[in-house]
């Protein structure tokens, strides 16, 4: 008998079954529905003035008495104090969430989000922010105020990358989104013959003394190779995305979105021709948008400076939460520099140039560029010892304190870090969040080593653009995993510290995994739209009082996914048992071909599912699909989708369901495997079966099919370390049960694009809608 699971696979990171589909589904009531659409044209074009009237009329009271919160704190004074003299972040201005002078006021102007005793206080406040405070500071303390507050469940924002395009496309396509003219399109002929001139001529073109072929450009400049043009393209087919047919062949979709025009423009993830060196070819996975997404919405889900008693964070085990998606978007990240035959993240010394540079080529949307970094940058030579000498006076205290296996705290308070369970006290001030056992030392440290990278002072409030100042950005940048590389560095210290886990531990008496057959895992390159319209500089237009939403603007990238696939897992019992089966993908060999130790090998594990099952007595075929896995997402509903919908159900002509977009806390499903190649890059498969302890029933308490559960205790099946059992050191003549199992397999990359390579493609010059038709 098998039991569907619906709970978290891997933490926060890969895990079970698509969020979108529920035997139960919700529907959105009116008042819900009133509050929706308040959120989504509240942030429409949000760098713009507000132009609904019927939010404006809200936006001249804020309510600063005491008696309109539940809780008033000096947060909340100090921002009132701020505002009435004048001292507010202007408006225009970049706003950095771990600049400190900007993120103690973004705190004030959250807390009296989150704090306000009712929808009415917070809508009037809300209203109020839009027009007079800070943009990116407004987006930033409502995000979190939408997914803390309890009452808000299901109410949604568009994803941040609609909201702030700036942040996650190169500043070439966001001038040339901002002076699109419905207008001036409509009016001239598309130049599509000079890529048929200058890229296809015997093709090839010359420049700077070389020979350049068309087939050597990258799949991310995919358009070259269809014969397309940088320029706007309309629409008049379906939003290009893996999962369209759930939305172009739904009648309903059809209807609601009829009377909107789309617009498309191919962009690139890097625009440079000569890399800037080995990472920037590695710029389509730590570019992605979904990927550097999943980290913003983790650092929003857990945010360093909120109290985990509060908000419930303690429940999920914040601080092991933390640390474990740390190490695996970090092992993540290595298994695509492995494919690439890069190997070892770099390491970030105090004492020696770091060799990759990075150039964001991102601009802030007030037309100020992203501060970069040249190759070969000299630490020392930077200047701000101070900040410097702090951050690795930080890493000396920590091991220090795991050396003598206790801390004794300024309260008096003795903690044991030879307890496996004082992972949570490591994870808590590696992290530098509200809950490290001793404020005085570990509060702001992290908050600090952003800062020392972005070029700012602890008491600096104009700022220029970085990447690292605001989490949504900092993954594009290679500097930013050798840095947490040093941070995990002392978590591994801590866990050299325990004992390794033994035999006995780790069998499950009368359980076997027998075999593990396993289909061919296939990476390849797709496309897809995200929805820019926010871009749009366009007279806004009104009808009876109703925002007439009739363009939309589509960025359209390629983008690594890859095939479904599935294991059938062969396990046998002498009786029933209820049981928790782990996956894990790994790397077999090094960038030079060597077979990698296993407990030197166990930081490069990426655990992919996490799954409760009852095993009857005897033979048991347990399937998984790819498919299958929870909290994985796909491609979700686009801003201009979900307005639609919205209002449509607004006017009583759809019923509008709650799980009709993915949860933000999601991870990209199409990212869980690396890039292959096309004679199989060799990886292993890591199963392990282990015994059941706790309540199922603990699980049920959020619905999934929308919802995060953030503060609800379900990041975990059952209680076992996360990570478990790689988690520790492995002693590799302890380690080998009956009930684990390890299976080469390979990964496999196909060519989609090769078809289009040397005029091959019959419809050249116009992009080939036939691509998901395969």
């Amino acid at each position: 008998m098998k039991f569907a699971i619906l709970l978290l696979a891997l933490v926060g990171f890969v895990a079970a079954a698509s969020f979108s589909h529920s035997k139960d589904v919700k529907y959105a009531e009116k008042d819900f529905l009133y509050k929706q659409k308040f959120l989504f044209e509240i942030v429409y074009r949000v760098e713009d003035p507000l132009m609904f009237e019927e939010w404006i009329k809200f936006g001249g009271k804020f309510f600063a008495d005491k008696s309109y919160y539940t809780h008033y704190d000096v947060y909340m004074q100090k921002f009132y104090e701020a505002y009435k003299y004048g001292a507010l972040l202007p408006k225009g201005e970049f706003f950095g969430a771990f600049a400190k002078t900007h993120h103690k006021q973004a705190w004030g102007l959250f807390n009296f989000f989150y704090y306000a005793k009712d929808w009415e206080t917070f809508m009037h406040n809300v209203a109020w922010a839009r027009i007079h405070v800070n943009e990116g500071m407004f987006v930033y303390a409502l995000t979190l105020a939408v997914i803390h507050r309890p009452d808000f469940e299901g109410l949604i924002l568009p994803m941040i990358y609609e909201i702030f395009p700036q942040y996650f496309f190169n500043s070439k396509f966001i001038y040339e989104a901002e002076k699109f003219d419905y207008d001036v399109w409509s009016k001239y002929t598309m130049y599509e013959k000079e890529y048929k001139d200058i890229f296809y001529k015997e093709n090839k073109y010359y420049s700077d003394n070389k020979y350049f072929y068309t087939k050597d450009w990258k799949t991310w400049q995919w358009w070259k190779m269809m014969g397309v043009g940088e320029h706007w393209y309309h629409d008049d087919k379906f939003f290009v995305r893996s999962n369209y047919e759930n939305f172009s062949k739904d009648p309903k979709w059809a209807e609601i979105m009829h009377d909107v025009k789309a617009w498309w423009m191919p962009v690139d993830y890097t625009r440079d021709i000569d890399f800037y060196n080995d990472h920037s070819y590695l710029s389509y996975f730590t570019e992605d948008l979904d990927w550097n997404a999943f980290w913003y919405y983790f650092n929003m889900d857990y945010a360093f400076f909120l109290d985990g008693k509060t908000f419930g964070l303690n429940k999920d085990r914040r601080g092991e939460l933390w640390i474990h998606n740390l190490q695996q978007i970090t092992a993540r990240y290595y298994l695509e520099r492995l494919s690439h035959g890069y190997g070892e993240i770099p390491y970030f010394s105090y004492y020696h140039a770091y060799e990759f540079g990075y150039d964001p080529e991102l601009i802030y949307y007030n037309g100020v560029g992203y501060s970069y970094r040249k190759n070969y940058y000299e630490v020392e030579s930077y200047g701000n010892y101070e900040y410097l000498n702090h951050i690795f006076n930080y890493f000396n205290r920590i091991e220090k304190i795991i050396d003598e296996g206790y801390y004794t705290a300024a309260d008096g308070t003795k903690y044991d870090l030879r307890d496996p369970k004082s992972v949570e006290y490591i994870g808590n001030f590696l992290q530098g969040n509200f809950d490290s056992f001793d404020k005085f030392f570990f509060n702001y440290w992290y908050l600090l080593t952003q800062m020392y990278f972005g070029g700012v002072d602890y008491h600096q409030f104009d700022v220029y653009p970085h990447v690292f100042l605001n989490p949504e950005t900092m993954l594009r940048d290679p500097l930013f995993y050798s840095f947490h590389k040093l941070i995990l560095e002392k978590f591994y210290y801590f866990t050299y510290h325990l004992k390794s886990y033994t035999y006995e531990e780790l069998y499950f008496p009368g359980v076997a995994i027998k075999e593990v057959n396993v289909n061919d895992f296939v990476t390849y390159f797709d496309f897809t739209d995200f929805d820019v319209t926010n871009l749009l500089n366009d007279k806004m237009v009104f009808h009876d009082g109703k925002f007439v939403w009739d363009k939309t603007l589509l960025a359209r990238q390629s983008r690594l996914n890859h095939k479904p696939y599935h294991f059938d897992i062969i396990v046998e019992a002498d009786k029933a048992y209820d049981v928790v089966i782990r996956t894990f993908l790994g790397p077999k060999y090094d960038e030079y071909g060597h077979v990698f130790p296993l407990n030197e090998n166990r930081y490069n594990f990426v655990q992919i599912d996490k799954f409760f099952y009852h095993l009857e007595s005897g033979k048991n075929v347990v399937n998984r699909k790819s498919t299958d896995y929870f909290r994985l997402v796909e491609d979700r509903t686009t801003y201009s989708e979900l307005y639609k919908y919205v209002m449509a159900a607004f006017d009583g002509k759809y019923e509008f369901p709650l799980a009709i977009s993915e949860p933000h806390c999601g991870f990209p499903e199409r990212l869980v495997i690396p890039h292959g190649w096309a004679k199989g890059m060799p990886m292993q498969l890591y199963f392990i079966v282990t015994p059941y302890h706790g309540k199922f029933d603990k699980h049920y308490s959020f619905d999934y099919t929308y919802s995060c559960g953030i503060g609800s205790g379900t990041h975990y099946v059952d209680d076992l370390p996360f990570g478990y059992p790689f988690d520790r050191e492995i002693d590799e003549y302890e380690f080998f049960v009956p009930n684990s199992f390890f299976k080469d397999v390979k990964i496999y990359h196909e060519d989609k694009f090769e078809k289009y390579f040397e005029h091959k493609y019959e419809h050249f010059g116009t992009f080939d809608y036939s691509y998901y038709s395969y």
